[in-house]
């Protein structure tokens, strides 16, 4: 009988747990999970929050909060791939959330993820890696990270990857990567190329357009697009044109090709093989704004070669350009207008587009796009460039209103351009009194205010062409237009600084003008810009000189020297030098001013008030009975202090009979301030008129208005007695009678050198004789004229030099010293 032996079971040790079966439905206890060191446990447990994370947003914003991020980054490095594999899969997944890429960043998970790329990892974790580096690409430190770690080259690899998704996600990450420059120059010595047009032949919609997206981005490097079309791209580009199941990709499609044709030899190659004529037909018939849009921008680079735009004018590019204005879309109107403005560079394009695209051009400028409006007058302002053809269709298509209203444009470009297109127009007479009639000068005023340095100098040059008329300088100074002016002069900006020396040079073309200019300051300004030799230009010269010319006020004040070709003009007077830094007043705020001792202002003034009547009739004498509202002034000043008590309406009522009376139909108050008149001086003139002009020599002329001057002035001085002759104490005594430092011309009747040189200029500028009027020191001045001497016999006199000499009006009156002669040096100076 056989015994049966029973086999005893080795019981387990005792430190060893039984198997536990866990079940959870806590995301928080499922992550604690995360930190068991049993790779059971760490597999279950990732593949349980993979699936939680899968269903939403939510669920990856729980996680995030339950500090699930920095475990998962400790097990993509795991030893067991799939714990590794499981880990990837999550942070994948939940990269997409914004909270969770910060963190990673921070973590610097790029470099682990970089390394689960190797060829010999699961094809699982090279998808989800490739798909969390994809999105933490977006950020630009991320870009860097990968590139500065050596990203970019498994990246490449992968794109031979036979899995989809690792292609789609490698190809995306690559794609954000290329919006990097140095990673740009980087990749084309990785041979991106042809995996990409690999790529191209893709069963994935997807794949295909990032593929041609980073085509775009790389070809815009020359070396790259070389490469290109060593591997037959511009083939495959033009093939994917020609297909229409591909016409969703047809838009990028032309992106590529825009970059390629800005290489001429390229661009030539497509015309030799037909493939130009095939794409511009091609963007003809097309209805998709994308692919018109994008095929004007193609057209656009191109066009920036001018090898190239010979090339697109035999293909007469100008008509699709033309037809593509017409789409009924603002990108493409923008696109096409970009194109029209490179190809207008070349003057047989200029012409092509003529009067249909320019016409269609105006109509754009009343778009309510401001994009639109910018595009199409920056396409004009190139088409009117040296073109009076194109300036003329402009004109003819009714674009002088709407390019004066696209000046308050919003955009910097677009006011910019409508200034230039305005300063193209006024070439033409015609064009420019029209283009003035519309408002121009007022619509610059704003413009010239601008921060953009463009648009300032567009608008400064403008200023300098249209304001040539009269009327125009009026309106532009009545917009308050001279303000901002003046302050362009202070720009740091070279062409700005040209323009606005330029403007106010032709600003001040008339005596309102040029004061309100040395108002605001454009005197100091100019003076101190021509004292830089780095920031004074021909123009800042110019109108320093032309300010002056057209102040002579001023001029005579600062310099102390008027030319023969300095008239002298009602309103004129003589403040004496003024020293630097002083402030020149005008003579109104002269008139103004209380009685002082200071030197005495001479002033000129010939001409009437208007609308008054110089109360004249118990003056046998002929001289003036009022002087200024300064001397009512001084008067009601006086009646002041005998009576406070009285209202301000009777002083001013008193004010006005005791001066001028006024006609009933007249309003006192809303009068401009005018000097008074000096029939004295007109009196002068008249007289010099009468006897003076009628001699039959200049010599003659010279000598009989000498000797006039010095009888008006108090007859002929000895030179021992000079000091006896008390003009200080005369002309005081005018301003005491008028309690005024303001004093006509024809009120002194004894005057000095300084008094008789200018009373002889005012009257040689109303009769015709040139003469200089020169300042000395200590009240000493005097007349230059020139004149030709008797001619020896058988040389006619018109062939003898002019002499210059200085006119006695003191001494001998008459009597002329030779410019350089020992007596013309005494008279000058002080004894």
């Amino acid at each position: 009988m056989s015994k049966k032996v029973k086999k005893e079971v080795e019981p387990p040790p005792k430190d060893v747990l039984d198997p536990l079966l866990i079940e959870s439905k806590t995301a928080a206890t499922v992550v604690l999970m995360l930190s068991s060191p049993e790779e059971d446990v760490l597999a279950k447990a990732c593949e349980a929050l993979y699936k939680f994370a899968s269903k939403g947003d939510e669920n990856k914003v729980t996680l995030h909060g339950l500090g699930a991020v920095e475990h998962l980054y400790k097990l993509i490095s795991h030893e067991n791939p799939i714990i590794r594999r499981n880990a990837v899969m999550i942070l994948g997944i939940m990269a997409s959330n914004y909270n969770v890429k910060k963190l990673l960043r921070e973590l610097d998970v790029t470099s682990s993820l970089i390394s689960q790329l190797a060829p010999e990892e699961d094809k699982v974790i090279h998808e989800f890696a490739t798909l969390c580096l994809a999105y933490m690409a977006v950020e630009y430190t991320t870009k860097v990270q990968i590139f500065e770690q050596g990203g970019l080259e498994p990246l490449i690899r992968l794109l031979g990857s036979p899995d989809p998704d690792v292609q789609k996600n490698s190809l995306e990450c690559i794609y954000l990567l290329m919006q990097d420059f140095q990673s740009c120059a980087a990749v084309r010595a990785l041979n991106v190329i042809p995996p990409l047009l690999e790529m191209l032949k893709s069963e994935y919609p997807v794949i295909q357009l990032l593929a041609l997206k980073t085509l775009e981005l790389i070809s815009r490097d020359g070396e790259t697009r070389k490469i290109l079309g060593e591997n037959k791209g511009l083939d495959c580009l033009l093939r994917i044109l020609e297909t229409n199941e591909f016409n969703d990709l047809h838009a990028e499609a032309l992106a590529v090709l825009g970059n390629c044709l800005e290489d001429v030899h390229t661009l030539r190659l497509i015309q030799q093989t037909g493939g130009l004529t095939k794409l511009l037909s091609f963007v003809g018939d097309s209805s998709v704004p994308d692919i018109q849009r994008n095929a004007a921008k193609a057209i656009a680079k191109a066009a920036s070669d001018s090898g190239n735009r010979k090339i697109l004018s035999e293909e007469e590019v100008e008509k699709c350009l033309i037809k593509l204005l017409e789409v009924d879309n603002d990108g493409v109107k923008v696109a096409a207008s970009q194109a029209i403005s490179a190809m207008s560079e070349d003057v047989g394009s200029k012409r092509a587009f003529g009067v249909q695209g320019i016409s269609q051009l105006v109509q754009l400028l009343s778009r309510d796009s401001e994009e639109v409006k910018e595009a199409a007058v920056t396409a004009l302002a190139n088409l009117t460039t040296a073109s009076p053809n194109n300036a003329s269709s402009v004109v003819e298509a009714g674009g002088i209103e709407p390019l004066v209203n696209t000046l308050s444009a919003q955009r910097d470009g677009a006011i910019a351009n409508a200034a230039t297109v305005l300063t193209n127009l006024a070439e033409h007479v015609p064009f420019r009194v029209q283009i003035g009639s519309q408002g121009m000068m007022s619509a610059l005023a704003e413009p010239l205010r601008s921060t953009n340095s463009q648009v300032q100098s567009k608008a400064a040059l403008a200023v300098a062409v249209f304001g040539g008329d009269a009327d125009a300088r009026t309106e532009f100074r009545n917009a308050g237009g001279l303000g901002p002016l003046v302050e362009l002069l202070c720009s740091k900006n070279k062409e700005v600084r040209r323009n606005a020396c330029w403007a106010v040079m032709v600003c001040a073309s008339d005596e309102q003008t040029a004061v309100e200019l040395c108002r605001l300051g454009a005197l100091e300004i100019l003076e101190d810009i021509n004292l830089s030799t780095a920031r004074k230009n021909n123009f800042s010269e110019a109108a320093l000189e032309k300010l002056l010319d057209n102040n002579l006020s001023r001029k005579y004040s600062q310099i102390g020297y008027l030319s023969s070709s300095n008239i002298i003009t009602d309103g004129f007077y003589d403040c004496g030098r003024i020293k630097p830094g002083v402030k020149f007043l005008s003579l109104e705020e002269l008139s103004m001013q209380e009685l002082t001792d200071r030197r005495a202002i001479i002033f000129i003034n010939t001409k009437p008030q208007e609308d008054l009547t110089v109360q004249n009739s118990q003056d046998s004498s002929n001289e003036l009975t009022a002087l200024s509202p300064s001397i009512s002034r001084g008067s009601s000043r006086e009646r002041a202090r005998k009576g406070k008590e009285k209202k301000e309406e009777e002083k001013t009522k008193e004010d006005t009979q005791g001066i001028l009376p006024v006609q009933d139909e007249i309003k006192v108050e809303s009068s401009q301030w005018l000097p008074p008149p000096d029939f004295i001086l007109l009196d002068y003139i008249n007289a010099a008129f009468t006897t003076i002009l009628p001699l039959t020599t200049t010599r003659e002329q010279v000598v009989a208005l000498a000797q006039f001057v010095a009888d008006k002035m108090g007859g002929p001085i000895e030179r021992d007695k000079l000091h006896d002759f008390s003009w200080q104490l005369h002309i005081s005594e005018i301003e005491f009678e008028l309690k005024c430092n303001v004093v006509p011309i024809g009120k002194v009747k004894k005057g000095t050198f300084c008094h008789r040189a200018l009373l002889f200029k005012v009257i040689a500028d109303r009769i015709g004789i040139l003469c200089s009027l020169v300042r000395g020191e200590y009240n000493r001045a005097w007349n230059e004229v020139k004149l030709v001497d008797d001619s020896p016999q058988g040389i006619p006199q018109l062939l003898l030099p002019p002499q210059e000499y200085i006119v006695d009006l003191m001494f001998e009156p008459g009597f002329l010293m030779k410019q350089g002669s020992v007596q013309a040096d005494q008279y000058k100076q002080m004894y």
